[in-house]
């Protein structure tokens, strides 16, 4: 849109991932109207030196650049610039609001309406058999100055593009235009005096009019394509309530730092990320996590900036502000996703790189071919000018990004977080779902429900050594040995040399002694075999319990006994994996775990496949053997462990209530440890695709069937020019009904 105003705003790409010399810079473009736009400033931004990747969104009309971290944004604005289009960093108080913008458009609408309403009365007078127009000197006037002056973007654009040595939409609605004001200027100038010449001014002034009606319409459906970004920003404070020496005082956010006490009233917004230290409530996090019921929050609780303390009190200490908050991240990966381009869109750019010099050549051949075989050079400039008008490529540009905007921002109001366009596209297409089984299809906060000793060993020394080896490790199963201790009275035992064994277990050095706790495997290579306590481990396998092992390796080999963890299955878990068969979708449970557990959990849930005792390595081994068959797997799950398998997966999907590592690999992140959003991922995909599809057959529909009516001499230029508008309001108000999407089960129920 013209007078937009540019923003360059430069972002370093996380390190650890395989672009971290990589920076994203984001450039605002204004002046963009088509696919063949998109194409242009894409192709100028790539020959800028130190430029890496480019992605034009004409829906965002924003451009997605990788470069290396050295180079600068202003040859990438210059770039912008010199392809025609407005490109500048922006300023504090300069930029335009969306509003002013939109109202600016609607008096040049009005302000074209009001001109051309004239010319259509006497060009309705005379289908209705009257034989009464305005005199051509009227008309003139009346057309010239929605010709010139409203109509002069088209000429300044199009004037770029002929520079640049390409066109777009702008050509070829100024050449139509031209096209037709010029033959009735010339027609009333050189007619005989007394003799009233047949004059085409309507066509000229109603088609810019309906052009710039259309434009305007397309803007606001645009602006609603971009409200799940505006509803984000929304959600965060402009100020805190800052605690210092016992005195409370509100103060702009910016000033707040990390380890300030904030204090938060009931019905206020979290203002920051941070830890409980004093009060306890209920706080709605509806609009981050999707959740809809209210989450209980007590001292030593995490809350996150964004959300609203429902009910009582609460003292928090900052753990994150700006832009290290869970909800700026949140904003910056929507607006990566909605920046990003689709994989469909190579077709779209494939096609406008060829599109509009070949309209200028079928606008061409119809006039000649006309003006040879009528012998009526009016008639063929008419037809040649509907070919032109029919043909802008507005809606095909418009058809894969508003979409997607659409789509990542509906699926991220209800929990579901897609990294890029590429991942949304590519979900629509899964056959296999592979899960992770602890943290993911269960609570991953096992409780040690059983321990036997083996020998002359008691179970409060085989708690005190399990405590000491598991007293500086993380995992779940270690957190719960390290509860049952504390709740029991028993001291972890003093431990050095503490080594991890990866998907094994652990092991350290006490009182002299080597021992080691894990898996059967850990045992099996140590040498030791389970003996007597073989059929008690056998029975707590086959009743859903995992099994570790605790032994002395050294100076002595011998079992010292076992412990036994029972981890419940997430409640929405089994609805989760049901609805994936009932999409025809096969599930696979990938964990480390031992067979007897492994089937246990995968016979209460209606799991597929299963593959137990599962290294880390082997989880990604198996997605390949799983995409080697031929079937597009995604992979879910929450853990470090679980990165490998991410990345071999064809989508990723990562809990949220997992690690760092695991989200920044997946490609879709779920933000509540509901299993049930998994599917929940796969649907909106499917139906922001089939928009797509939808958006693309309309757009390639009217140009298909519009271009050969109008060569043909049976569409009116005016018919034409209110068909093109529409195409692209019809393409955008399509995606938008994405707005209506809502997950189909929330908390294993139906909504």
């Amino acid at each position: 849109m013209d007078g937009l105003i540019a923003e360059s705003v430069t972002r370093p790409i996380p390190q650890g991932s395989s672009t971290a010399a990589l920076h994203e810079t984001y450039i605002e473009i204004g002046g963009m109207t088509c696919a063949s736009c998109v194409a242009r400033v894409e192709r100028a931004i790539k020959r800028v030196p130190g430029v890496t990747a480019a992605e034009v969104n004409l829906a965002t009309e924003r451009a997605r650049v990788r470069t290396v971290s050295d180079a600068p944004v202003e040859p990438l604005l210059a770039a912008v610039r010199d392809a025609g289009y407005e490109a500048r960093p922006i300023e504090a108080n300069a930029d335009t609001p969306a509003e002013n913008r939109h109202g600016r458009e609607l008096l040049h609408v009005a302000a074209a309406a009001v001109l051309s309403a004239p010319l259509l009365f006497g060009m309705a007078n005379h289908l209705f058999g009257a034989q009464w127009m305005l005199p051509g000197w009227a008309q003139f006037a009346l057309a010239t100055p929605v010709q010139f002056w409203l109509g002069w973007r088209f000429y300044v654009a199009g004037w770029k593009a002929v520079r640049a040595g390409a066109g777009n939409m702008d050509l070829l609605v100024a050449l139509g235009t031209s096209a037709a004001w010029g033959l009735s200027t010339f027609a009333w100038l050189s007619a005989a005096p007394g003799h009233a010449p047949d004059l085409y001014y309507e066509t000229s002034a109603l088609l810019i009019t309906f052009i710039l009606l259309g434009k305007w319409l397309e803007a606001r459906a645009k602006g609603q394509t971009a409200s799940a970004i505006r509803a984000l920003m929304a959600l965060r404070p402009d100020t805190a309530r800052l605690r210092q020496d016992g005195v409370e005082q509100e103060v702009p956010l910016a000033a707040v730092r990390v380890g300030d006490t904030v204090v938060v009233r009931p019905g206020e917004r979290i203002p920051v990320d941070g830890t409980v230290l004093d009060g306890s409530g209920s706080v709605d996090e509806s609009m981050l996590t999707g959740e809809s019921l209210p989450v209980d929050k007590a001292p030593g609780a995490h809350v996150t900036g964004g959300s609203i303390n429902a009910d009582g009190l609460l003292v928090v200490e900052t753990t994150a502000v700006g832009a290290e908050t869970a909800l700026a991240r949140i904003v910056r990966l929507v607006e990566g996703a909605q920046a990003s381009k689709a994989p469909v869109q190579r077709l779209v750019d494939k096609v406008s790189a060829i599109f509009v010099p070949v309209v200028l050549v079928i606008a061409l051949a119809t006039f000649l071919g006309w003006w040879a075989g009528t012998g009526d050079p009016t008639a063929a400039l008419l037809n040649a000018v509907a070919v032109l008008v029919i043909a802008c490529p507005c809606s095909l540009g418009l058809a894969t990004p508003t979409a997607i905007m659409v789509g990542t921002g509906v699926a991220a109001r209800h929990g579901i977080l897609i990294k890029d366009a590429e991942a949304l596209e590519r979900a629509h297409a899964v056959t296999t779902v592979a899960f992770d089984k602890t943290g993911t299809l269960t609570e991953g906060r096992p409780e040690l429900s059983d321990l036997v000793a083996a020998g002359d060993e008691d179970e409060a020394g085989l708690l005190r050594l399990a405590a000491g080896l598991q007293a500086g490790s993380e995992h779940p199963l270690a957190t719960a040995v390290m509860r049952r201790a504390v709740a029991e009275g028993v001291a972890a035992a003093d431990v050095t040399g503490f080594r991890a064994l990866a998907g094994r277990g652990v092991s350290a050095q006490v009182d002299g002694r080597t021992l080691a706790l894990g898996s059967r495997r850990l045992m099996e290579e140590s040498g030791l075999a389970p003996g007597a306590l073989l059929g008690r481990a056998q029975a707590l396998s086959t009743a859903g319990r995992t099994v570790s092992w605790l032994a002395e390796t050294a100076p002595a080999t011998r079992l010292l006994g076992l412990l036994a963890f029972a981890d419940a299955v997430k409640p929405s878990a089994q609805a989760s994996i049901e609805a994936l068969r009932q999409r025809g979708i096969r599930t696979v449970m990938l964990t480390g775990d031992g067979p007897g557990v492994a089937g246990a959990v995968a016979a209460a849930l209606g799991i597929d496949d299963v593959r137990a005792e599962v290294l880390p390595a082997g989880k990604a081994e198996a997605v390949a053997a799983l995409r080697s068959g031929g079937r597009v797997v995604a992979m879910v799950g929450d853990g470090v462990n679980d990165a490998p398998a991410l990345a071999a997966a064809d989508i990723g999907i990562a809990m949220a209530t997992g690690t760092d590592v695991a989200m920044s690999t997946a490609g879709i992140t779920l933000m509540r440890g509901d299993p049930a959003l998994v599917a929940d991922a796969l649907d909106v995909s499917r139906r922001t695709y089939a928009k797509i599809k939808q958006g693309l057959f309309w757009a390639f529909a009217y140009n298909l069937v519009g271009i050969p009516l109008a060569a043909a001499g049976l569409l009116n230029p005016l018919v034409a020019g209110g068909a093109m508008a529409l195409s692209s309001v019809s393409v955008v108000g399509n995606a938008l009904l994405l707005r209506r999407w809502r997950p189909r089960m929330l908390q294993g129920t139906r909504t």
